[in-house]
């Protein structure tokens, strides 16, 4: 018995580039960006947060003024906004951000990631200090892709992006170490062969950048990466349709959290270029479960597996969207199967008030995107950095498949969750259609 079922009227998915009206509005980014000099080059950075009402940069903190972590993030939406439109503008961008985040990067391949308002590196800070973690997979990520996109249209910048590239290999080879080595936690398998052990949710950025890599330069040793970090990550997934955790895959250890949790993104788009089953079935597993419940049922932002009382349903946040949009999408690519590309769109309707909040979390006038749904009744207001790259990361790629923007008045109407059914009904301005998980499938 098939597990899913969509009832449709009037969807029509398209291929084609995104369309004059877009509502991917770069102005925001463009505010919230700066040119500076940094170690005798020109290079840009974005500020980190911009508050309600005015908008304006937040004075520096503790940490810095601009950060990998939302550079390497800018770097991507521009890079793939020039691929998905052909602005050249948007690639020139992208080259200038590139350049920071090689600054920012050490010499054995590590990352540090906040640079302070007078223009120094933070070399200490408990977010900022050399290393290969979070914002080290941000770097990798960015600088896979533009090496990708560059190796055509700019072949000595590509060069310094692919030796920049090759220069966290150690890193990887030391996280790798423990290639097959697992412990278990109160019944759960923990993979230590991921970022900060079983960091299944870092990993996945890291992912991302080694196969834009791999796509072009076809090396075997970063598809061996590709590989081993894939299975630790497949390895932090548990259940099925029926089954809890309904197959998600965990963040670290015991727990699952929203944001930055990429494997379906990352796994999908793996499995693609390599031609690897597990890989996408892994991501299949994800969306048919997981994804399925939180689109009918609600978006949440924690929990954990291993004890389900400690959980957290807000804030909501940009970040917590992305991946889900994004492994829909990439899995819809990866399998030509239309049930993930309406999933997307389900979930990229969160940014047009299809959330717990009725919000509207996304100003395609202003390019803002907001800072995160507080409660049922409240949406925070301010416009950072992280809150607006990931709403023009989703939206960028819907709007690719949806031009019209069919997915902007999406609303679930109503769920019903019987002991064999989960489903909900859904209307837009151009049609009704509805989700059906069969639970016991």
């Amino acid at each position: 018995m098939r597990v899913w079922k969509i009832i449709l009227t009037a969807f029509a998915a398209s291929a084609f580039a995104l369309c004059q009206n877009s509502r991917v509005n770069f102005a925001h980014v463009e505010h919230l960006t700066q040119s500076i000099l940094l170690e005798g080059d020109s290079v840009n950075i974005i500020h980190i947060y911009a508050d309600y009402p005015s908008y304006n940069w937040t004075e520096a903190t503790d940490e810095g003024i601009s950060c990998v972590d939302d550079v390497a993030r800018v770097s991507v939406a521009y890079l793939r906004h020039y691929e998905l439109t052909g602005n050249v503008e948007s690639r020139e961008r992208a080259k200038k951000y590139l350049k920071f985040v090689l600054k920012l990067q050490a010499a054995d391949g590590q990352f540090y990631n906040f640079l302070y308002k007078d223009g120094s590196i933070n070399r200490n800070g408990k977010t900022s200090f050399k290393s290969f973690g979070w914002w080290a997979a941000r770097g990798v990520w960015c600088m896979g892709l533009g090496y990708r996109i560059f190796q055509k249209d700019d072949p000595v910048f590509a060069e310094e992006l692919r030796t920049a590239v090759e220069r966290t290999f150690p890193q990887i080879d030391t996280v790798l170490l423990t290639y097959e080595k697992r412990t278990i936690k109160n019944g759960y398998v923990l993979p230590q062969w991921l970022l900060y052990t079983s960091g299944s949710d870092a990993t996945t950025e890291l992912l991302l950048g080694l196969t834009e890599f791999y796509s072009v330069s076809k090396n075997t040793k970063v598809r061996s990466f590709i590989e081993k970090l894939s299975r630790g990550m497949m390895e932090m997934q548990s259940g099925d349709t029926r089954t809890f955790p309904y197959g998600l895959h965990r963040s670290w250890e015991t727990m699952w959290h929203a944001w930055g949790n990429s494997q379906t993104q990352a796994l999908a788009q793996a499995g693609n270029i390599l031609n690897d089953t597990m890989m996408i079935s892994s991501a299949k597993r994800e969306a048919n479960g997981w994804y399925s419940r939180l689109l009918m049922k609600g978006f949440i932002h924690e929990f954990d597996v291993a004890d389900t009382s400690n959980r957290r349903e807000f804030e909501q946040i940009a970040y917590d969207i992305r991946p889900v949009t994004l492994g829909l999408i990439r899995t819809y690519e990866a399998t030509g199967d239309t049930k993930y590309l309406t999933m997307a769109k389900i979930a990229g309707s969160w940014f047009y008030g299809n959330n717990a909040a009725n919000a509207v979390m996304y100003d395609s006038v202003t390019g803002r995107g907001y800072d995160g749904i507080r409660n049922e009744q409240e949406f925070n207001k301010n416009s950072g950095a992280e809150s607006t790259i990931e709403a023009l990361n989703a939206l960028m790629e819907l709007d690719h498949y949806d031009p019209s923007g069919t997915y902007i008045s999406i609303r679930r109407e109503k769920m019903v969750d019987s002991k064999r059914y989960l489903y909900a009904l859904y209307s837009s301005a151009s049609e009704r259609f509805a989700l059906v998980l069969d639970k016991s499938a």
